[in-house]
């Protein structure tokens, strides 16, 4: 299905934003990019496990039906019988499916390739692109110790991603230091700004994470600059540096701090996460129109 097919909201029709007190309970924050391999998944489960570390408790949703997300978070996704598939399609709590993550204060609503079939569902389903979103409020209100809600999208613009910006608060989007990631930067933000108009005028732009950065290549600072004079405040300013510990991490099922504390990768994601808390009294997190590579 293809964002620029979704129907718009009845204007009688009441607009789909969070609830006060949803807000006020948990920050809900997608993790996307429609371009694969550029740290997405890495992001969503470090950030989540450096919010843990600071004292911040998190549900991590992996909505890749790569499940990624789930193993990265030390979970085995081929042994699991009941996944994230089981809230969109059977509307079951969220609370119910979730996991203790390795890391502490971290929990995981798990994906595995049974999400696959989820996509055919949703589609077919008039409410389809508003399941999650349902899924996520019902769990905000019974679950006010939670401080964050972590989504992790699929690579691609489909349903399960379109679900998730509908569901989220704000977008983060993790940005390859290479030039294809710029190319591709104005075409992800067109798609996200037609979900927000029709389906979640809430949707804020929580930052550009530059990733995979290498301060040996003219190429990587030139993406950083280019990004940065664009974007300005909506870059984050803390950089993920290419890591052959961050690499090696998922391999082991665990989070970079759980791997090693000490590596450029979660000294990266830790001043990530203690940026992204500053975000609440210090960032306004608008939509960045007007503004283009």
């Amino acid at each position: 299905m293809n964002v620029a097919q979704l129907d718009p909201i009845p204007e009688t029709q009441e607009l789909p934003v969070f609830s006060e007190t949803a807000i006020k309970t948990a920050r809900v924050i997608v993790v996307a990019n429609q371009k694969g391999g550029v740290g997405k998944t890495t992001t969503a489960v470090n950030l989540a496990a450096c919010l843990g570390q600071e004292n911040r408790k998190s549900l991590l949703i992996d909505m890749d039906p790569q499940g990624n997300a789930t193993s990265g978070s030390g979970i085995e996704k081929h042994s699991i019988e009941r996944t994230v598939f089981d809230a969109l399609i059977e509307q079951e709590p969220l609370r119910e499916l979730m996991l203790p993550g390795i890391s502490e204060n971290v929990f995981v609503v798990p994906s595995n390739q049974d999400l696959v079939g989820a996509e055919v569902h949703l589609t077919r389903d008039p409410n389809g692109p508003h399941r999650l979103k349902k899924a996520v409020q019902r769990f905000l209100k019974r679950s006010s110790d939670f401080d964050y809600v972590i989504i992790d999208c699929p690579p691609s613009l489909g349903m399960l991603t379109i679900n998730s910006l509908i569901a989220g608060e704000s977008v983060l989007i993790p940005v390859q230091a290479e030039y294809y990631a710029l190319e591709g930067m104005a075409d992800l933000l067109r798609s996200v700004s037609i979900i927000r108009r029709q389906h979640n005028p809430e949707l804020v732009l929580e930052g550009f994470l530059i990733t995979m950065y290498d301060s040996r290549l003219s190429l990587s600072r030139q993406v950083e600059i280019e990004l940065r004079k664009a974007y300005g405040a909506h870059v984050f300013n803390s950089v993920v540096s290419r890591s052959v510990r961050l690499s090696e991490a998922p391999s082991h099922g665990l989070p970079i701090i759980c791997y090693d504390a000490k590596s450029k990768g979660a000294l990266a994601y830790q001043s990530l996460a203690q940026e992204l808390i500053r975000h609440e009294t210090e960032s306004p997190r608008t939509w960045p129109f007007g503004h283009t590579l």
